[in-house]
């Protein structure tokens, strides 16, 4: 059973007041109070002097089981919400592989369900492992994305795009945080730009993202009552006190604190939200809780991973 050996993040020191972002955008005052007010987003993490190298290496360097297993790495796979992360030709993931050793690693991007990507790298890194048949080896799944292009730095009246990284390493089989779950709904009817696509992915958003929770919960045999945490994607408060409503389960589970002080920090928030909710002790041993996120792209995705700590 696909288990996470370890799980790291990294959020750089810089911030900046969501006042600040509308700005450069060309929101109205107004526009500005409602990022505040409604969606409860107070400043966003950002890191102007760094490279998205400089955010990979900072997550990858709080993950100290990987010291000494380096050779055991057989993937090293990069969630992405966005096609294109950096200018062409750099390659920051392999330049990282090459400073950790994981030159012998096969490297790849996984991008297909945009916001909710990381959920699907885990997923995949532990199908190649049982696939493989290796007990030993390992898989190191990184997440994380500069907002380097206007498109990569808001998500149109919703949030902001926060800049950070996190990693994990996937084992094949783990005594701790197995992956007991995997349940991603695919909406290909919202691929496109029209404005009532938008809306229509508004009206749906709640009460498709609660049925992706429910279809994995389902699948791991269990009921939302005995689901100790949440760990969202930190699109917004509101979106998910509405998801909430709909699974009826308590708010104060759901790990939004990181939403008012760094944003949407694109695949990387699950596992942002799990160093919190280690921190905050409410992942128990023993005791399942859900990974959940949204993407909307090439079409729509939501996603959910039930994981026992």
């Amino acid at each position: 059973m696909t288990a996470l050996l370890a799980v790291a993040d990294h959020l750089p020191s810089g911030r900046v007041p969501v006042e600040d972002l509308a700005e450069e955008f060309g929101l109205s005052p107004m526009q500005a109070k409602i990022f505040r007010r409604y969606h409860k987003l107070g400043e966003v993490a950002r890191d102007p002097g760094g490279s998205l190298l400089d955010l990979l290496r900072g997550a990858t360097a709080g993950l100290h089981a990987l010291r000494g297993r380096e050779h055991r790495v057989r993937y090293v796979l990069h969630a992405r919400t966005l096609p294109t992360v950096v200018p062409y030709p750099h390659n920051p993931v392999r330049e990282l592989c090459r400073e950790l050793g994981l030159d012998r690693a096969i490297v790849f991007a996984v991008g297909h369900h945009a916001c909710a990507s990381g959920l699907l790298a885990i997923d995949a890194a532990g199908r190649l492992l049982a696939a493989d048949g290796d007990p030993d080896g390992l898989a190191l799944v990184l997440a994380g994305e500069k907002a380097f292009t206007p498109e990569a730095g808001m998500v149109p009246d919703t949030s902001f795009f926060g800049e950070g990284a996190s990693a994990c390493l996937v084992a094949p089989t783990g005594d701790r945080d197995r992956v007991l779950s995997y349940a991603a709904d695919l909406r290909g009817e919202f691929d496109g730009d029209a404005p009532e696509l938008a809306l229509e992915f508004q009206r749906i958003y709640a009460d498709a993202l609660a049925g992706a929770v429910l279809a994995a919960v389902g699948r791991a045999g269990l009921a939302m009552a005995e689901i100790g945490a949440i760990l969202p994607h930190n699109v917004n408060k509101v979106a998910w006190h509405q998801v909430c409503r709909t699974l009826d389960y308590p708010r104060e589970r759901v790990v939004l604190d990181n939403v008012a002080s760094a944003g949407h920090v694109f695949c990387a928030d699950n596992l942002v939200n799990h160093r919190t909710a280690r921190e905050r002790g409410l992942l128990r041993p023993g005791e399942p809780y859900v990974m959940a996120a949204a993407g909307a792209g090439r079409g729509a995705t939501f996603s959910a991973m039930v994981l026992q700590h």
